[in-house]
């Protein structure tokens, strides 16, 4: 059948973008924050290990905890979820502020406060993906995700160097103060902004029983749409074969390339360079009609650049750069439609469980990949894992346009019923908080 699509109007925009900008705000704060911690590690213990388990730490409640945290998003009201998450956050740095000023922080604390925020994106983040389906128009949300990964290509440029910055002229506990009042500015427009919320199918109280249920719910459904587990799976090696490719540059710049700190700065700025300017290509384009093309395109390019990275040779850093920057200016032609895809898809009152069961597989792969890529690139040298990850995504990118499955994903198995209930709920505004 065919299907309608919200008219873009001042009223969606208002909302919306109101409560974006102060999520942007508080995403800064916390980057702020993750540097800064990380560089008190560094600083006071030099540890491989330490830095590793703090890594390990904020990785945990997304891989064990996501899809439970989905479910519950679908249960509770996505606002109130989110103000809490985003309160959570804030009180977990407001603790280490008070033990930083009394000088009397010990390695755990950083522990504990980098799993209690973590926990809190873990409700945050499904929250925020399934709230953005029912404000924006379908027609919209590959644009928006453009602009939002944009944003965090953008942060992730500017908030290493503002955060060097910041510890040189002040303390440290008062550089992590900006992120409370980051959340405080992301909390107050939530506050006052309705979000649509789905009609709500699940009645029964929270007990560990049902949300094991809603969990298997929410992974019978994705079985059953042979598209999106497809999409699923492909991102997951994806996911898997890349991973390593981040960790490995400092590695490959002087070893290979037998460069310093400054080339390194380079192919970092090259990424996020990349990132923003894909991002806001996608922003102002939009993609393809079908955005599972425009997906495919930005995998099969992330391919190229990872591929082009690991063809370069020694006198040719100027490769590196130029696979760096294809590879981030791909990320977004690649990641925002597919988030597009499944926010307009999905039903909304499962796409809180759906996100983070997708998210939480993905995850894992990264410390699983990590054992498996250090012992070949000892054994076989850097360049493979570049060579392997870059030609096997630029052949899943291409053999992905001749798999009927995925392609069709963008229909989607029964996604008419499922694109009339949000449109239903984004017309009539229904079950508004």
């Amino acid at each position: 059948m065919a299907l309608q699509t919200a008219k873009p109007s001042a009223k969606w925009k208002k909302a919306f973008f109101t409560i974006w900008t102060g999520q942007s705000f508080s995403i800064l704060g916390s980057m702020l924050v993750q540097f800064s911690l990380i560089w008190w590690l560094t600083q006071q213990t030099g540890s491989a290990t330490v830095l590793a388990t703090a890594s390990l730490v904020g990785l945990l409640p997304g891989v064990f905890l996501g899809p439970f945290a989905g479910a519950l998003v679908d249960r509770w009201n996505r606002r109130l979820v989110m103000i809490v998450a985003d309160g959570v956050v804030a009180l977990a740095t407001l603790v280490l502020i008070g033990l930083f000023w009394a000088g009397i922080v010990q390695i755990w604390h950083i522990y504990i406060a980098l799993l209690v925020r973590s926990l809190g994106g873990t409700f945050h983040w499904p929250a925020m993906q399934a709230s953005t389906s029912l404000m924006v128009p379908d027609e919209h949300l590959s644009r928006i995700a453009g602009i939002n990964q944009a944003l965090g290509g953008a942060i992730n440029i500017i908030g290493p160097p503002l955060g060097a910055l910041l510890l040189g002229v002040i303390p440290l506990h008062a550089v992590l103060s900006i992120d409370v009042v980051t959340a405080a500015i992301a909390i107050l427009p939530l506050l006052f902004v309705a979000i649509p919320q789905p009609v709500q199918r699940v009645t029964t109280p929270v007990t560990p029983l049902n949300l094991l249920r809603d969990v298997r719910e929410g992974f019978r459904y994705m079985v059953s749409w042979p598209g999106l587990m497809a999409i699923g799976i492909m991102a997951t090696l994806i996911n898997f074969l890349l991973s390593p490719t981040s960790a490995l540059i400092p590695l490959l710049v002087t070893k290979h390339f037998h460069g310093g700190v400054w080339h390194l700065g380079w192919v970092e700025s090259a990424s996020g360079v990349g990132v923003v300017v894909g991002g806001l290509l996608l922003g102002v384009w939009g993609g393809f009609r079908r955005k599972i093309y425009t997906s495919l395109l930005g995998v099969t390019g992330i391919g190229i650049g990872v591929l082009f990275i690991g063809l370069a040779p020694a006198p040719a850093f100027w490769m590196a750069i130029t696979g760096t920057f294809i590879a981030g200016f791909m990320n977004p032609i690649a990641n925002g439609p597919l988030f597009a895809l499944m926010q307009s898809r999905v039903a909304p009152e499962m796409q809180g469980r759906v996100f983070t069961l997708l998210g939480s597989v993905a995850s894992a792969m990264t410390p699983l990949s990590m054992i498996c890529a250090g012992p070949i690139a000892d054994a076989l040298g850097i360049q493979v894992w570049y060579y392997v990850g870059g030609l096997i995504t630029l052949m899943m990118g291409i053999g992905a346009f001749f798999v009927p499955t995925i392609l069709n994903a963008d229909g989607g198995q029964g996604s008419s019923s499922f694109c009339t209930t949000t449109q239903q709920i984004k017309e009539t505004g229904t079950a508004m908080d």
